[in-house]
């Protein structure tokens, strides 16, 4: 059997991918391809039972970063905030995950995790903004959240926004932040970590670092503090869930839609390949297998 005909029984083995299929005489057969499930029963608003579940099935492809920030911000650790804001509704879970659901009966309403937990964003001494990062899949990037606070006798989201693409901002309102001081970084840190920024800040005031210099140092100390991220452990992190995401994508296992398009279109461009292999070898051999293989049909 030439290389042309086993090309040729794989093609044909795969051609269901395709919104055009080609029939066993070579005719051309329109046929239309739903590419999502219908969800309406999963996700009816009506029952309250399969919204729920609909929740659960929501996986993270990372896992959260440590604790890390103010210590009183540990009471906010196990509990999660639910607010619906412009018909969605947003499940927020500090130090773990904030979450996506559109409300609705539309047809296959979107529900995914935005971000995971991962570390703090500081200006000027300050936490500012929760950054939660490596969410579902958005095209070529990953969904990311910024979480901001404000001031509050209670604990809520207050506001969802979309600034750009698939990155979002989340204001949440809390009595945790209410002290004047309650968002410094430098009384967090343990006292060997102090005493290396007071060291930065001596090397400042005499010029011996540059303005870059001080920041890297700075950034540096974060990061042994657990407060940032280290590009090593965000490596490592991505490179597990790349590693997990293959293992359940070569069993035919999808978290989400998203993945499953992204599959699907590869699939695509290996049959593009395939059938441009096979028009570049010519027809004659394709005709021949094709003859063999389905003489008894």
């Amino acid at each position: 059997m030439t290389s042309a005909a086993i090309i040729y029984g794989v093609l044909l083995s795969i051609t269901w991918y395709e919104y055009r299929k080609i029939g066993v005489l070579g005719e051309l057969v329109e046929m239309k391809i739903v590419e999502e499930p219908s969800s309406f029963g999963l996700n009816n608003v009506y029952s309250q039972q399969s919204h729920t579940q609909s929740e659960e099935t929501l996986k993270l492809r990372v896992q959260p970063a440590n604790f890390s920030g103010p210590p009183h911000f540990k009471r906010l650790i196990g509990r999660c905030f639910t607010s619906t804001i412009n018909d969605y509704k947003y499940k927020f879970c500090p130090f773990s995950n904030i979450t996506q659901y559109e409300q609705g009966l539309h047809w296959n309403p979107y529900k995914g995790v935005l971000g995971v937990w991962q570390e703090w964003e500081i200006v000027n001494n300050s936490y500012v903004a929760m950054l939660m990062k490596d969410g579902d899949h958005c095209g070529s990037i990953f969904r990311s959240v910024r979480v901001t606070f404000i001031c509050g006798n209670h604990s809520d989201i207050i506001n969802a926004s979309e600034p750009q693409t698939c990155n979002y901002h989340i204001v949440f309102m809390t009595p945790l932040v209410c002290h004047t001081n309650s968002m410094k970084v430098y009384p967090t840190l343990s006292k060997s970590l102090q005493g290396e920024w007071e060291h930065l800040e001596v090397q400042m005031a005499r010029g011996e670092l540059t303005l870059k210099g001080y920041q890297k140092g700075l950034s540096l100390i974060f990061e042994k503090a657990g407060i940032y991220l280290s590009k090593e452990r965000h490596s490592a992190l991505l490179k597990k869930a790349e590693q997990t995401e293959k293992a359940k994508i070569k069993d035919g296992d999808f978290d989400s839609l998203e993945t499953c398009k992204i599959e699907f279109k590869k699939v695509q461009e290996k049959y593009r390949n395939l059938v441009s292999q096979l028009a570049f070898e010519g027809p004659e051999e394709h005709e021949s297998f094709q003859d063999e293989r389905f003489k008894d049909a």
